[in-house]
């Protein structure tokens, strides 16, 4: 089966997007959910329709593309405010939101691959270097697949949370607790956000070494385990620093994070 992607494109040329329109309309992966000539509207239909890829312009009026990664929630990060920029390089895409940067110009390029774009294209863009486009798509989304890619704990990851595409350091994850089809995040803010993850795509994505499932609702980040004690028979508490409500371990998973200390 073929994948499907949900794309916009941010020009503020009509012209501009209407050829990327043509050139994309040859490839069935790819749907168009929405089109933005600016920054800010480009901002609220990523927020409102939750795309897969957005095809940006770089040079646009007054603004320039980069500036829609700035509008990105950056909180979870000390990367800009540390100016280290060579940090983006350890962002993983959790099946989120990929970048293409679309302009006439070349002098960006670099730029462009520093914040982890999917690809750069140059306009006029052709079939056949938008195949090269797509075929990159599909090789990062197999290689970050649950089978494929597993985190390493210094990754960042991209996807929405409380319904805002943020960047989250995987080592400021304290607890994760399942909800449905949703799971809430206790981060080192001691903040909890909500994300469309389920437990079982948590745990195929963390690392192993450092993250351990406690209950079927609850995986927790051992490195912020400060004491664990008895509760009923079939039952522990799990202390963690920076939080005064203990999580509740069951017993079929004592002997799991048991060996994780060892």
């Amino acid at each position: 089966m073929i994948p499907k992607y949900k794309a916009i494109i941010v020009d503020d040329e009509k012209l501009a997007r209407l050829d990327l329109k043509s050139v994309l309309s040859s490839f069935e992966e790819i749907e168009i959910i929405g089109e933005a000539s600016n920054i800010s509207s480009a901002e609220m239909l990523i927020n409102k329709l939750h795309p897969n890829l957005v095809f940006i312009d770089i040079q646009l009026r007054g603004e320039s593309g980069f500036d829609l990664l700035n509008k990105i929630d950056f909180s979870r990060m000390d990367v800009r405010s540390r100016g280290d920029e060579s940090a983006m390089n350890s962002l993983a895409t959790f099946g989120e939101l990929d970048f293409v940067f679309v302009t006439a110009y070349d002098k960006y390029a670099i730029r462009a691959f520093d914040v982890n774009a999917l690809d750069y294209l140059l306009k006029p863009v052709s079939a056949e270097r938008m195949k090269q486009t797509i075929e990159k798509l599909n090789h990062r989304r197999v290689e970050n697949s649950d089978h494929f890619r597993r985190l390493d704990y210094e990754d960042v990851i991209f996807l929405m949370l409380n319904n805002k595409y943020r960047f989250l350091k995987i080592d400021s994850i304290v607890a994760i607790t399942s909800n449905a089809d949703y799971t809430f995040i206790y981060t080192d803010d001691k903040t909890r956000s909500i994300t469309r993850k389920t437990m079982k795509e948590w745990e195929n994505r963390l690392p192993e070494n450092h993250f351990c499932r406690i209950h079927r609702e609850t995986i927790v980040n051992l490195a912020y385990v400060s004491n664990i004690s008895g509760w009923f028979s079939d039952s522990y508490k799990v202390f963690l620093k920076g939080f005064e409500e203990p999580f509740l371990m069951s017993r079929r998973y004592a002997a799991k994070i048991k060996k994780k200390f060892i």
